[in-house]
């Protein structure tokens, strides 16, 4: 009986990863070929609160315009998570020229 408490207590923590803390980073880009970072780096920042506000511009024309890029080579994008979600932040990263 211990051993299945034990158990099932493991496949609970594993279905919930991520769940306190989470600071992911990933490509948005599907054809990494040939690809360049350019010399420059813009970020641009949209965030949540309780599920209920959210602000901020996290799109791809204001992180350009923010690091002063007129060409994009690249884009990222992070996420931060904390407490199922009660506080959270995508921020779109783009590089170029």
């Amino acid at each position: 009986m211990k051993r299945l408490i034990i158990v099932s207590l493991a496949l609970v923590m594993f279905g919930i990863s991520g769940c306190a803390y989470m600071n992911v980073k990933a490509p948005l880009d599907e054809d990494l070929n040939q690809t360049t970072m350019g010399t420059r780096t813009g970020e641009a920042s949209a965030q949540s609160v309780l599920w209920l506000v959210a602000w901020g511009d996290a799109s791809t024309r204001a992180a350009a315009t923010n690091g002063n890029i007129s060409v994009i080579n690249h884009m990222d994008v992070q996420v931060q998570s904390y407490v199922f979600g009660l506080y959270s932040k995508k921020t779109v990263i783009v590089y170029g020229d």
